[in-house]
């Protein structure tokens, strides 16, 4: 996706240093913007499903348990993923208190550390420019925004394999006491890697780096990546996790390298699949607007690959291993891809630098293209949108289901209307003046939108997702002394709002969204404490000694009331998915 002469030698320190004070206000504004754009108002929307609010309770549960080795959900062994990640949120839970934003704090950190290593790293192989517009872009992708302010691994893990990539790149670059230095780096962050989210921590960087080092015709970098010293720092720090886990719960290494990790690449049972072109409109959609320069790009690129640098080739490399490697498993996520995003962002940042330095070389004339299709789809959002605003019946009377969760959203439709209009106008302007910065403009300018003024757009559909206004209601009504249980549901992110345990009455261990719990279950041992099978509902009910607040969603509202008609109290409609009943202590408990 680049087309540009080699990088020049950053260790030219003195001009490097007059290029920063020249810009320092710029690079401070860029700084600012990018901490936005990942901190801002991270507690304005609540946890969302399926993700957040498991993660969230998993890492309350181990602050309040001080379990940093076996991560519990609702009380249940909860090995789905390694209990690093959880323990950064947890850690934060001991110091600034429990809430959505603190609980989003780690991830927002290691994205925002994660554009720094970019900048710094671009800086070091490029120049001050490129280096700045890579963090501009990166920050204001909607993948990796949206992963910076969620509850979930993938920042973090990706915070560690994007430095484990720089560490082995920048090892070759140096010699003796620096290069062992930079692979012992690179060996560590591997290994934290690991501890994040398994395998999968070594294996995507090790692929990278070994395939662009077979294209640089040096795989001899491998036996020095691969040396004793470094498998002693990667196994130093995994293994006393995997050994400690493995005496806990002896049942781990079979699930976690077999189950989770095996044939989660190789199967379909965990319900992940998709066609092996499944990350082409994801790039498109999660990468936009920087996603309309990537065609032109491409063809270009290729037509003048024998000018890339060794860094261009890297980044190339590295976007293609991740998306083809991902394609080829039976399990996709968009997540699966943000490294790709990271890349495929410092090589935006290398066309804008490029076109930037020429107004009107072929760089240039790629934007300008690409620009284009910008101003289309913001003129048809705009035209779209603003009709809707102006009479709403035109969408819902075409809605055939949830015509209701509609209505909320109908004051933020007219300034997401405005915000495309005015991305249309900006747009429009950069064509008709063909202003490379003017255009960069452009393309940034609907993400700052999104987090401005349309920031309620995204606080009304989290509400949609979330379990936060059930528990408020659910708290309102609820004695201390009373137990929680659920039949065949667990509302996502009930335990963690509730700051309880929830029992669930279930059949296969389904509502608790864990693969490992589900796999546990479907073992010879019994049920464990917290979850009941739904066959034994009855007979366990009428051993409580205490009063039960029984909670059910729509599928199970007629179980519910039978069970509330046979003990002569009252189903509560809690809201339009779920009902209620408290029930009294059985008579003689």
């Amino acid at each position: 996706m680049t087309f540009f002469s080699p990088q020049t030698n950053r260790s030219a320190g003195d001009d490097d240093i007059s290029s920063i004070k020249h810009n320092r206000w710029i690079l401070v504004f860029i700084f600012i913007i990018s901490i936005y754009m990942l901190f801002g108002r991270l507690g304005g929307w609540p946890l969302l499903s399926p993700d957040e609010g498991r993660n969230a309770e998993v890492a309350r549960e181990m602050s309040q348990s001080g379990s940093w080795l076996v991560p519990t959900y609702d009380g249940l062994a909860y090995l789905d993923k390694p209990a690093f990640y959880f323990k950064t949120i947890a850690l934060s839970f001991s110091l600034f208190g429990e809430s959505e934003a603190v609980a989003r704090l780690s991830s927002a950190f290691f994205g925002f550390s994660l554009v720094v290593a970019v900048f710094l790293f671009c800086r070091k192989m490029y120049d001050l420019r490129t280096a700045m517009l890579a963090m501009l872009i990166i920050t204001t992708t909607p993948l990796y925004i949206a992963f910076s302010r969620f509850v979930i691994f993938d920042m973090s893990l990706a915070f560690f394999v994007s430095c484990t990539i720089f560490a082995c790149f920048l090892a070759e670059e140096c010699e003796d006491k620096q290069r062992i230095r930079w692979y012992l780096i690179g060996a560590l962050c591997a290994g934290i890697a690991t501890l994040i989210k398994g395998p999968v921590g070594f294996i995507i960087p090790t692929l990278v780096i070994a395939i662009f080092n077979g294209f640089e015709g040096r795989l001899s970098a491998m036996k020095r990546a691969f040396t004793p010293r470094n498998w002693a720092v990667f196994l130093a720090i995994v293994l006393p996790w995997f050994i400690g886990l493995s005496i806990l719960r002896p049942d781990f290494p079979y699930y976690g390298i077999m189950r989770e990790s095996i044939a989660r690449f190789t199967t379909t049972e965990f319900h992940r699949t998709a066609p092996f072109y499944y990350y082409a409109p994801i790039i498109l959609g999660t990468f936009f607007a920087w996603s309309f320069l990537l065609p032109e790009s491409i063809v270009v690129a290729w037509k003048k690959r024998k000018s890339w640098s060794r860094a261009d080739r890297l980044f190339i490399i590295w976007a293609l291993v991740v998306v083809v490697f991902f394609s080829i498993s039976q399990s996709k996520l968009p997540g699966y891809i943000l490294t790709a995003i990271v890349a495929l962002g410092v090589l935006t940042a290398r066309v804008f630098g490029k076109a930037m330095n020429d107004t009107k070389g072929q760089a240039a004339r790629v934007i300008w293209h690409g620009t284009m299709p910008l101003l289309l789809f913001s003129v048809l959002a705009a035209i779209l949108l603003g009709a809707i605003a102006f009479d709403p019946e035109l969408l819902k009377s075409r809605l055939t289901s949830k015509q209701d969760l509609f209505d909320p959203f109908i004051p933020a439709i007219l300034p997401l209307a405005l915000s495309f209009a005015f991305v249309a106008l900006l747009s429009m302007c950069a064509l008709w003046s063909r202003n490379t910065r003017l255009i960069f403009a452009a393309f940034i300018s609907f993400p700052l939108l999104l987090l401005t003024i349309n920031f309620n757009a995204l606080s009304i559909y989290a509400e949609t997702r979330s379990a936060r206004s059930l528990a408020e209601k659910i708290s309102a009504t609820l004695p201390p002394t009373t137990e929680l249980v659920c039949i065949e549901c667990l509302p996502n992110g009930l335990p963690f709002y509730l700051k309880r345990l929830v029992t669930v009455l279930s059949r296969d261990g389904n509502e608790l969204t864990s693969n490992y719990v589900i796999f546990t279950l479907n073992s010879d041992n019994p049920w464990p404490e917290g979850i009941v099978p739904i066959a034994q509902a009855h007979a366990w009910l009428a051993t409580r000694t205490h009063p039960v607040y029984l909670l059910a969603d729509k599928n199970q509202l007629a179980a519910l009331k039978a069970i509330a008609l046979e003990r002569g109290v009252e189903v509560i409609n809690l809201n339009s998915k779920y009902s209620a009943a408290l029930l009294p202590t059985p008579t003689g408990n």
